[in-house]
């Protein structure tokens, strides 16, 4: 993983460590890009050496393709960027570093939790991890749950005579996961510390600890900005006291990332209480109305590039009272309209995408309202 500041260690100890850390952030992969070599025109002479088409390709194929994406998968060369809406997601490895026995091969799929080797007499146990994010809006760093398998035992082998031994190997490592949902933008610092206890013969187990801090930048994906205006009521409604208020909630979504193309799967208004509110916008998933009725197809999934706009709109109506019962239900919406700081509060927008490769985002903005005349 990238970005990597200062190591700092927290027992005092000037001697190497006995255990290292790595930490590599899981990505998706992108699909390889392949330049063809175009087929010249006119046909060249039979005596002219011209390299194969497939030459050019990133992968042997008998049928050349002149499209530029293929179906090769390429892993991402660096850390990449961290967006708004995504899950932050990185492997922590603590690997034992001593040396293997000079009489033995090394073996590296052994057990995590002791590892001894006998050029060192030295005996490495109880190795944990603890991961934490600072981010801009706190000083306190969050405490993050790792994930992963469960530390193995020991390997343990029998003799000739059936007199059980345990056989501890040194090269062995511990793995765990992290995730973390990434809700705003500027310098985040992962912050992991690895823990074990050291012991040899000649001296008593000791706990030894270091830590790492990690910083990368999240950035904005998508920008949201709001417009809502009051609708006027029909000329036959207007003197009536039942009718309902009508507004007009409309936003407008940027894709303002440089190389991040989305796919809009989620564009959803959640009301308060006293309010309804109906999309006026594609249909992502058809109702069930609609299947009903034959639609069995859906809609095509609004794509933005970087820089690309697209404009959404809801109806957002006051809920009225109709029978005895509906007419409770409403005046108690009413009542339990929410006005916060002069703004009558409608609800809030949220708002779900996918990237090139499937990777999920997901925000939502903070209350949406206009202000009590």
């Amino acid at each position: 993983m990238s970005h990597q500041r200062t190591t700092s260690t927290l027992d005092g100890v000037k001697e190497p460590h006995s255990v290292s850390l790595k930490v590599l952030r899981l990505s998706r992969p992108s699909l390889s890009i392949q330049h063809p070599l175009p087929t010249p025109s006119p046909s060249p002479p039979p005596n002219l050496s011209l390299p194969a088409p497939s030459a050019s390709l990133s992968y042997p194929s008998p049928t050349p393709s002149n499209f530029i994406l293929s179906p090769l998968l390429t892993l991402p060369p660096a850390f990449g960027s961290a967006y708004v809406g995504e899950t932050f997601s990185c492997t922590l490895c603590a690997n034992n570093e001593l040396s293997p026995p000079i009489s033995q091969p090394a073996q590296t799929h052994t057990s995590p939790d002791v590892a001894n080797s006998p050029n060192t007499s030295k005996v490495i146990s109880n190795i944990t991890l603890t991961a934490e994010m600072k981010i801009p809006s706190t000083p306190t760093p969050i405490l993050l749950p790792l994930s992963g398998p469960e530390s193995s035992p020991q390997v343990s082998t029998t003799s000739e005579e059936e007199t059980p031994e345990t056989e501890i190997i040194s090269q062995s490592s511990l793995q765990k996961v992290l995730h973390f949902d990434l809700k705003e933008e500027g310098s985040h610092v992962l912050a992991v510390t690895v823990t074990y206890t050291e012991s040899s013969p000649s001296s008593p187990p000791r706990t030894r600890t270091f830590r790492k801090l990690y910083q990368f930048i999240c950035k904005g994906c998508l920008v949201v900005r709001t417009k809502i205006g009051p609708l006027p009521l029909p000329k036959s409604t207007s003197t009536s006291s039942s009718s309902s208020k009508k507004y007009a909630l409309e936003a407008q979504l940027e894709n303002i990332t440089e190389d991040n193309p989305i796919t809009l799967t989620l564009v959803h208004l959640t009301t308060t209480k006293g309010f309804n509110a109906t999309s006026l916008n594609w249909e992502i998933v058809l109702s069930d109305s609609e299947k009903e009725n034959g639609g069995d197809v859906e809609l095509e999934r609004p794509v933005l590039a970087p820089g690309d706009i697209r404009q959404v709109c809801f109806l957002v109506e006051e809920k009225v009272s109709g029978d005895n019962g509906e007419a409770a239900d409403s005046v108690e919406g009413e009542k339990e309209s929410e006005i916060v700081d002069g703004r009558l509060i409608f609800g809030v927008l949220s708002i779900g995408w996918r990237g090139a490769m499937g990777n999920k985002g997901f925000l939502s903005t903070g209350n949406l309202g206009t202000r009590v005349s």
